[in-house]
Protein backbone atom coordinates (compact mmCIF):
# COMPACT_ATOMS: atom_id res chain seq x y z
CA UNK A 1 0.00 0.00 0.00
CA UNK A 2 1.65 3.33 -1.02
CA UNK A 3 1.57 5.79 1.65
CA UNK A 4 1.79 9.40 1.24
CA UNK A 5 2.94 11.64 3.66
CA UNK A 6 1.58 14.80 4.13
CA UNK A 7 3.70 17.89 4.83
CA UNK A 8 1.85 21.44 4.49
CA UNK A 9 5.36 23.58 4.76
CA UNK A 10 6.46 25.86 2.24
CA UNK A 11 9.80 25.51 2.39
CA UNK A 12 12.74 27.33 4.26
CA UNK A 13 11.55 31.20 4.28
CA UNK A 14 14.22 34.25 3.54
CA UNK A 15 16.94 33.38 5.81
CA UNK A 16 16.12 30.02 6.35
CA UNK A 17 14.44 30.99 9.66
CA UNK A 18 12.46 27.99 10.65
CA UNK A 19 9.44 30.24 11.95
CA UNK A 20 9.19 31.13 8.55
CA UNK A 21 7.94 27.83 7.25
CA UNK A 22 5.11 27.32 9.36
CA UNK A 23 2.01 28.55 8.19
CA UNK A 24 -0.71 30.91 9.94
CA UNK A 25 -2.69 27.87 9.85
CA UNK A 26 -0.16 25.86 11.70
CA UNK A 27 0.76 28.20 13.99
CA UNK A 28 -3.20 28.98 15.62
CA UNK A 29 -2.84 24.62 15.89
CA UNK A 30 -0.51 25.13 17.70
CA UNK A 31 -1.71 28.03 20.00
CA UNK A 32 -4.93 26.48 20.81
CA UNK A 33 -3.72 23.13 21.95
CA UNK A 34 -0.29 25.24 23.46
CA UNK A 35 -3.14 27.68 25.23
CA UNK A 36 -4.96 24.58 26.63
CA UNK A 37 -1.99 23.02 27.74
CA UNK A 38 -1.00 26.21 29.43
CA UNK A 39 -3.94 26.60 31.45
CA UNK A 40 -4.52 22.76 32.20
CA UNK A 41 -0.88 23.23 33.97
CA UNK A 42 -2.20 26.60 36.06
CA UNK A 43 -5.71 24.46 37.27
CA UNK A 44 -3.15 21.98 38.33
CA UNK A 45 -0.28 23.81 40.17
CA UNK A 46 -2.43 26.21 41.72
CA UNK A 47 -3.47 23.95 44.44
CA UNK A 48 0.57 22.99 45.30
CA UNK A 49 0.14 26.59 46.91
CA UNK A 50 -2.67 25.79 48.79
CA UNK A 51 -1.91 22.58 50.54
CA UNK A 52 -1.08 24.27 53.61
CA UNK A 53 -4.79 25.94 53.49
CA UNK A 54 -6.46 22.95 52.65
CA UNK A 55 -5.05 20.87 55.31
CA UNK A 56 -5.96 23.68 57.91
CA UNK A 57 -9.37 23.71 56.49
CA UNK A 58 -9.82 20.05 56.82
CA UNK A 59 -7.78 18.42 59.39
CA UNK A 60 -5.96 16.33 57.87
CA UNK A 61 -2.22 14.88 57.55
CA UNK A 62 0.80 15.69 54.52
CA UNK A 63 -0.38 12.28 52.81
CA UNK A 64 -3.75 12.86 52.58
CA UNK A 65 -3.20 16.68 51.24
CA UNK A 66 -0.53 14.95 49.00
CA UNK A 67 -3.22 12.73 47.84
CA UNK A 68 -5.22 15.46 46.26
CA UNK A 69 -2.83 15.05 43.55
CA UNK A 70 -2.07 11.90 43.19
CA UNK A 71 -5.71 11.12 42.59
CA UNK A 72 -6.00 13.68 39.72
CA UNK A 73 -3.05 12.11 38.28
CA UNK A 74 -4.62 8.93 38.49
CA UNK A 75 -7.56 9.94 36.99
CA UNK A 76 -5.78 11.78 34.06
CA UNK A 77 -5.75 7.92 32.59
CA UNK A 78 -8.85 7.79 32.03
CA UNK A 79 -9.33 11.25 30.04
CA UNK A 80 -5.94 10.21 28.15
CA UNK A 81 -7.51 6.95 26.90
CA UNK A 82 -10.91 8.43 26.74
CA UNK A 83 -10.09 11.50 24.37
CA UNK A 84 -7.75 9.78 22.55
CA UNK A 85 -9.70 7.53 21.31
CA UNK A 86 -11.98 9.59 20.75
CA UNK A 87 -9.59 11.76 18.99
CA UNK A 88 -9.01 9.17 16.59
CA UNK A 89 -12.01 8.08 15.36
CA UNK A 90 -13.60 11.75 15.26
CA UNK A 91 -11.29 14.04 14.95
CA UNK A 92 -8.72 15.85 17.58
CA UNK A 93 -10.79 19.41 17.73
CA UNK A 94 -13.81 18.34 19.23
CA UNK A 95 -11.98 16.22 22.11
CA UNK A 96 -9.96 19.12 23.14
CA UNK A 97 -12.25 21.20 23.53
CA UNK A 98 -14.25 19.15 25.25
CA UNK A 99 -11.50 18.34 27.83
CA UNK A 100 -11.23 22.53 28.22
CA UNK A 101 -14.33 22.58 29.27
CA UNK A 102 -14.53 19.59 31.62
CA UNK A 103 -11.60 20.35 33.83
CA UNK A 104 -12.45 24.31 34.21
CA UNK A 105 -15.92 23.40 35.11
CA UNK A 106 -14.02 21.64 37.89
CA UNK A 107 -11.66 22.98 38.88
CA UNK A 108 -14.79 25.77 39.57
CA UNK A 109 -16.61 23.24 41.71
CA UNK A 110 -13.42 22.38 43.41
CA UNK A 111 -13.73 25.78 44.81
CA UNK A 112 -16.98 25.30 46.81
CA UNK A 113 -16.24 22.06 48.63
CA UNK A 114 -17.45 21.83 51.84
CA UNK A 115 -15.12 18.62 53.18
CA UNK A 116 -12.10 16.72 52.48
CA UNK A 117 -13.62 13.61 50.31
CA UNK A 118 -15.47 16.02 48.27
CA UNK A 119 -12.54 17.77 47.08
CA UNK A 120 -11.01 14.96 46.76
CA UNK A 121 -14.01 13.63 44.42
CA UNK A 122 -13.94 16.65 42.57
CA UNK A 123 -9.79 17.20 41.91
CA UNK A 124 -10.14 13.09 41.02
CA UNK A 125 -12.72 14.06 38.04
CA UNK A 126 -10.81 17.00 36.87
CA UNK A 127 -7.99 14.67 35.95
CA UNK A 128 -10.45 13.34 33.28
CA UNK A 129 -10.16 16.95 31.44
CA UNK A 130 -6.57 17.08 32.27
CA UNK A 131 -5.84 14.01 30.58
CA UNK A 132 -7.85 14.78 27.59
CA UNK A 133 -6.43 18.10 26.45
CA UNK A 134 -2.79 16.04 26.14
CA UNK A 135 -4.26 13.46 24.31
CA UNK A 136 -6.08 15.43 21.96
CA UNK A 137 -3.99 18.65 21.42
CA UNK A 138 -0.40 17.12 21.17
CA UNK A 139 -1.22 14.89 17.93
CA UNK A 140 -3.37 18.28 16.20
CA UNK A 141 -0.20 20.37 16.56
CA UNK A 142 2.02 17.72 16.16
CA UNK A 143 0.19 16.69 12.54
CA UNK A 144 -0.24 20.10 11.44
CA UNK A 145 3.82 20.92 11.64
CA UNK A 146 6.49 19.41 9.05
CA UNK A 147 8.19 16.64 10.23
CA UNK A 148 11.69 18.51 10.41
CA UNK A 149 10.09 20.85 12.65
CA UNK A 150 8.47 18.71 15.17
CA UNK A 151 11.17 18.61 17.55
CA UNK A 152 10.76 22.38 18.24
CA UNK A 153 7.24 22.44 18.33
CA UNK A 154 7.23 19.50 20.57
CA UNK A 155 9.48 21.49 23.21
CA UNK A 156 7.56 24.64 22.80
CA UNK A 157 4.18 22.91 23.17
CA UNK A 158 5.39 20.45 25.87
CA UNK A 159 7.04 24.13 28.29
CA UNK A 160 3.23 25.53 27.97
CA UNK A 161 2.74 23.51 31.36
CA UNK A 162 5.50 25.24 32.95
CA UNK A 163 4.27 28.72 31.95
CA UNK A 164 1.19 27.52 33.35
CA UNK A 165 3.16 26.63 36.71
CA UNK A 166 4.66 29.93 36.22
CA UNK A 167 1.47 31.75 36.05
CA UNK A 168 -0.28 30.10 39.33
CA UNK A 169 2.78 31.13 40.77
CA UNK A 170 2.20 34.96 39.95
CA UNK A 171 -1.59 34.86 40.66
CA UNK A 172 -0.58 32.90 44.08
CA UNK A 173 1.90 35.76 45.07
CA UNK A 174 -0.02 38.88 43.70
CA UNK A 175 -4.09 38.07 43.80
CA UNK A 176 -4.20 35.28 46.74
CA UNK A 177 -2.60 37.92 49.31
CA UNK A 178 -5.44 40.18 48.51
CA UNK A 179 -8.63 37.52 47.96
CA UNK A 180 -7.18 35.91 51.33
CA UNK A 181 -7.00 38.96 53.61
CA UNK A 182 -10.59 40.17 52.09
CA UNK A 183 -12.77 37.43 52.21
CA UNK A 184 -10.23 34.38 54.13
CA UNK A 185 -11.33 32.36 51.48
CA UNK A 186 -8.11 32.58 49.47
CA UNK A 187 -7.73 28.97 48.50
CA UNK A 188 -11.07 28.50 47.13
CA UNK A 189 -10.69 31.76 44.99
CA UNK A 190 -7.74 30.17 43.45
CA UNK A 191 -10.01 27.51 42.12
CA UNK A 192 -12.66 29.56 41.14
CA UNK A 193 -10.49 31.46 38.36
CA UNK A 194 -10.03 28.37 37.13
CA UNK A 195 -12.90 28.55 35.09
CA UNK A 196 -11.13 31.33 32.70
CA UNK A 197 -10.23 28.40 30.35
CA UNK A 198 -13.00 27.70 29.16
CA UNK A 199 -13.13 31.05 27.27
CA UNK A 200 -10.14 29.37 24.93
CA UNK A 201 -12.88 27.06 23.56
CA UNK A 202 -14.59 29.67 21.51
CA UNK A 203 -10.71 30.42 19.68
CA UNK A 204 -10.22 26.75 19.21
CA UNK A 205 -13.75 26.71 17.44
CA UNK A 206 -13.60 29.18 14.93
CA UNK A 207 -10.07 29.39 14.78
CA UNK A 208 -7.90 25.79 14.39
CA UNK A 209 -8.10 23.53 11.57
CA UNK A 210 -8.88 19.92 11.84
CA UNK A 211 -5.57 17.75 11.45
CA UNK A 212 -4.25 17.38 7.95
CA UNK A 213 -3.37 13.62 8.42
CA UNK A 214 -6.73 12.65 10.09
CA UNK A 215 -8.56 14.39 7.38
CA UNK A 216 -6.54 12.72 4.67
CA UNK A 217 -6.84 9.25 6.38
CA UNK A 218 -11.13 10.07 6.26
CA UNK A 219 -10.84 10.61 2.82
CA UNK A 220 -8.54 7.42 2.49
CA UNK A 221 -11.16 5.43 3.92
CA UNK A 222 -14.25 6.61 2.14
CA UNK A 223 -12.54 5.99 -1.03
CA UNK A 224 -12.43 2.42 0.43
CA UNK A 225 -15.66 2.22 1.96
CA UNK A 226 -14.29 1.81 5.17
CA UNK A 227 -14.61 3.00 8.66
CA UNK A 228 -11.90 3.10 11.52
CA UNK A 229 -12.65 1.00 14.36
CA UNK A 230 -12.16 2.12 18.03
CA UNK A 231 -8.05 3.00 18.67
CA UNK A 232 -7.76 1.57 21.74
CA UNK A 233 -8.17 -2.40 21.29
CA UNK A 234 -5.19 -1.65 18.14
CA UNK A 235 -2.74 -0.92 21.14
CA UNK A 236 -2.60 -4.62 21.99
CA UNK A 237 -2.38 -5.87 18.86
CA UNK A 238 1.16 -8.20 18.20
CA UNK A 239 2.45 -5.32 16.36
CA UNK A 240 1.88 -2.44 18.97
CA UNK A 241 1.86 -3.89 22.06
CA UNK A 242 5.70 -3.65 22.98
CA UNK A 243 5.66 -0.08 22.03
CA UNK A 244 2.53 0.67 24.54
CA UNK A 245 3.95 -1.43 27.47
CA UNK A 246 7.83 0.50 26.87
CA UNK A 247 6.32 4.08 26.35
CA UNK A 248 4.01 3.78 29.21
CA UNK A 249 6.91 2.61 31.69
CA UNK A 250 9.18 5.59 29.96
CA UNK A 251 6.32 8.35 31.10
CA UNK A 252 5.99 6.94 34.36
CA UNK A 253 9.66 7.56 34.97
CA UNK A 254 9.13 11.27 33.28
CA UNK A 255 6.15 12.32 35.59
CA UNK A 256 7.68 10.42 38.35
CA UNK A 257 10.73 12.47 38.45
CA UNK A 258 8.79 15.38 37.35
CA UNK A 259 6.29 15.74 39.99
CA UNK A 260 9.15 14.98 42.67
CA UNK A 261 10.73 18.15 41.50
CA UNK A 262 7.59 20.48 41.41
CA UNK A 263 4.91 18.98 43.90
CA UNK A 264 6.34 19.38 47.06
CA UNK A 265 8.84 22.19 46.35
CA UNK A 266 6.54 25.07 47.36
CA UNK A 267 6.36 23.50 50.48
CA UNK A 268 10.21 23.20 50.76
CA UNK A 269 10.52 26.75 50.14
CA UNK A 270 7.81 27.98 53.03
CA UNK A 271 10.17 25.16 55.34
CA UNK A 272 12.82 27.31 54.16
CA UNK A 273 11.17 30.57 55.00
CA UNK A 274 11.72 31.50 51.72
CA UNK A 275 9.36 33.94 49.79
CA UNK A 276 7.72 31.25 47.06
CA UNK A 277 7.95 33.20 44.16
CA UNK A 278 11.52 33.78 42.78
CA UNK A 279 12.60 30.58 42.90
CA UNK A 280 8.84 29.28 40.92
CA UNK A 281 9.81 31.59 38.61
CA UNK A 282 13.89 30.78 38.13
CA UNK A 283 12.13 26.60 38.14
CA UNK A 284 9.80 27.71 35.57
CA UNK A 285 11.61 29.90 33.18
CA UNK A 286 14.34 27.55 33.28
CA UNK A 287 11.78 24.75 32.44
CA UNK A 288 10.61 26.52 29.75
CA UNK A 289 13.51 27.35 28.03
CA UNK A 290 15.25 23.92 28.74
CA UNK A 291 12.01 22.44 27.06
CA UNK A 292 12.49 24.64 23.85
CA UNK A 293 16.05 23.98 23.54
CA UNK A 294 16.62 20.56 24.20
CA UNK A 295 12.95 20.04 21.53
CA UNK A 296 15.52 22.04 19.33
CA UNK A 297 18.65 20.06 20.08
CA UNK A 298 16.57 16.64 19.54
CA UNK A 299 16.03 17.45 15.82
CA UNK A 300 19.83 16.89 15.39
CA UNK A 301 22.12 14.70 15.72
CA UNK A 302 21.37 13.70 19.19
CA UNK A 303 17.84 12.53 18.59
CA UNK A 304 15.22 12.43 21.00
CA UNK A 305 16.69 10.22 23.17
CA UNK A 306 20.08 11.73 23.23
CA UNK A 307 19.01 14.86 24.09
CA UNK A 308 16.80 13.92 26.70
CA UNK A 309 19.36 12.04 28.39
CA UNK A 310 21.72 14.72 29.00
CA UNK A 311 18.94 16.93 30.30
CA UNK A 312 18.21 14.23 32.66
CA UNK A 313 21.46 13.53 33.55
CA UNK A 314 22.30 17.01 34.51
CA UNK A 315 19.12 17.18 36.50
CA UNK A 316 20.27 14.99 38.68
CA UNK A 317 23.39 15.96 39.10
CA UNK A 318 21.84 19.37 40.45
CA UNK A 319 20.52 18.48 42.95
CA UNK A 320 22.94 19.69 45.71
CA UNK A 321 21.94 23.06 44.62
CA UNK A 322 18.14 22.62 44.69
CA UNK A 323 17.21 20.80 48.17
CA UNK A 324 20.31 20.49 50.20
CA UNK A 325 21.66 23.97 50.53
CA UNK A 326 19.86 27.19 52.09
CA UNK A 327 22.09 30.04 50.53
CA UNK A 328 19.63 31.85 48.71
CA UNK A 329 22.21 32.38 45.60
CA UNK A 330 23.05 28.73 45.16
CA UNK A 331 19.06 28.06 45.69
CA UNK A 332 18.08 30.47 42.85
CA UNK A 333 20.88 28.81 40.49
CA UNK A 334 19.47 24.96 41.61
CA UNK A 335 15.98 26.16 40.72
CA UNK A 336 16.70 27.58 37.38
CA UNK A 337 19.07 23.98 36.69
CA UNK A 338 16.66 22.13 37.62
CA UNK A 339 14.26 23.46 35.56
CA UNK A 340 16.41 23.85 31.98
CA UNK A 341 17.81 20.53 32.99
CA UNK A 342 15.41 18.02 34.96
CA UNK A 343 12.26 19.50 33.58
CA UNK A 344 13.31 20.85 30.37
CA UNK A 345 14.18 16.86 29.21
CA UNK A 346 10.06 16.89 28.81
CA UNK A 347 10.71 18.85 25.56
CA UNK A 348 11.30 15.42 23.71
CA UNK A 349 8.78 13.85 24.74
CA UNK A 350 4.97 15.28 22.93
CA UNK A 351 7.42 14.46 19.58
CA UNK A 352 8.91 11.13 20.63
CA UNK A 353 5.29 9.92 21.55
CA UNK A 354 3.49 10.73 18.91
CA UNK A 355 6.27 9.31 16.51
CA UNK A 356 5.97 5.89 18.33
CA UNK A 357 2.22 5.25 17.42
CA UNK A 358 0.89 4.87 13.88
CA UNK A 359 -1.51 7.13 12.59
CA UNK A 360 -4.63 5.09 13.27
CA UNK A 361 -3.92 4.85 17.04
CA UNK A 362 -1.82 8.07 17.19
CA UNK A 363 -3.95 9.93 19.89
CA UNK A 364 -4.98 6.79 21.73
CA UNK A 365 -1.18 4.96 21.76
CA UNK A 366 0.20 8.67 22.57
CA UNK A 367 -2.55 9.93 25.14
CA UNK A 368 -2.28 6.31 26.77
CA UNK A 369 1.58 6.07 27.28
CA UNK A 370 1.31 9.68 28.63
CA UNK A 371 -1.69 9.17 31.24
CA UNK A 372 -0.85 5.52 32.15
CA UNK A 373 2.33 7.01 32.53
CA UNK A 374 0.84 9.69 35.33
CA UNK A 375 -1.25 6.86 36.74
CA UNK A 376 2.54 5.30 37.71
CA UNK A 377 3.63 8.69 38.59
CA UNK A 378 0.81 9.47 40.43
CA UNK A 379 1.94 8.43 43.88
CA UNK A 380 4.55 10.60 43.62
CA UNK A 381 2.79 13.38 45.87
CA UNK A 382 1.76 10.89 48.06
CA UNK A 383 5.21 8.79 48.64
CA UNK A 384 7.21 12.12 49.40
CA UNK A 385 4.25 13.12 51.90
CA UNK A 386 4.59 9.46 53.39
CA UNK A 387 8.61 9.80 53.82
CA UNK A 388 7.88 13.17 55.79
CA UNK A 389 5.17 11.52 58.16
CA UNK A 390 7.72 8.63 59.00
CA UNK A 391 10.67 10.43 59.52
CA UNK A 392 12.68 11.94 56.29
CA UNK A 393 12.81 15.12 55.70
CA UNK A 394 11.61 16.34 52.61
CA UNK A 395 14.83 17.46 50.55
CA UNK A 396 15.87 13.82 51.28
CA UNK A 397 12.99 12.77 50.28
CA UNK A 398 12.70 15.07 47.02
CA UNK A 399 15.90 13.90 46.26
CA UNK A 400 15.70 10.23 46.79
CA UNK A 401 12.57 10.26 43.75
CA UNK A 402 14.34 12.11 41.52
CA UNK A 403 17.27 10.45 41.15
CA UNK A 404 15.58 7.30 40.95
CA UNK A 405 12.95 8.12 38.50
CA UNK A 406 15.96 10.15 36.58
CA UNK A 407 17.77 7.13 36.17
CA UNK A 408 14.59 4.85 35.21
CA UNK A 409 14.16 7.66 32.47
CA UNK A 410 17.89 6.95 31.01
CA UNK A 411 17.75 3.84 31.15
CA UNK A 412 14.53 3.44 29.09
CA UNK A 413 15.09 5.69 26.98
CA UNK A 414 17.93 3.66 25.69
CA UNK A 415 16.15 0.38 26.03
CA UNK A 416 13.45 2.27 23.12
CA UNK A 417 14.02 3.26 19.33
CA UNK A 418 15.28 6.50 18.02
CA UNK A 419 12.64 8.08 16.45
CA UNK A 420 13.83 11.33 14.75
CA UNK A 421 12.68 12.13 11.28
CA UNK A 422 9.56 9.85 11.09
CA UNK A 423 6.82 10.97 8.83
CA UNK A 424 3.28 10.56 10.07
CA UNK A 425 1.03 9.05 7.16
CA UNK A 426 -2.52 8.73 6.50
CA UNK A 427 -2.25 5.36 5.45
CA UNK A 428 -1.19 3.70 8.58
Amino acid sequence: MAHVALDESPGPGPGGAWYREVTPTQWKAFLGAYLGWVLDGFDFTIITFLLVDIRHSFAVDAALAGLLGTITLIFRVAGGIGAGTAADRWGRKGPLMFSILWYSAFSFLGGFSTSYGMLFAIRALFGIGMGGVWAAGMPLTLEHWPARLRGTASGMMQSGYSMGFLLSSLVYQFVYPVVNSSTGMGWRVMLWIGILPSLLVFFIMKGVKESPVWLERQRHLRERNETDSLSLPRLFRRDLIATTIHTSILMGAFLFMYHSITYWYPTLLTQLHRQTLPYLVALNVGAIAGAVVFGRISEGPLGRRGAATIATLVGILSLPLYVFTDNAGLMIGGALAMGFFGAGNFGVVPGYLTERFPTIARAVGAGFAYHVGAGMGSSTPWIVGMMQDNGYGLPTAMAACIAGSGTLVIVMLWLGPETRGRHFHATD
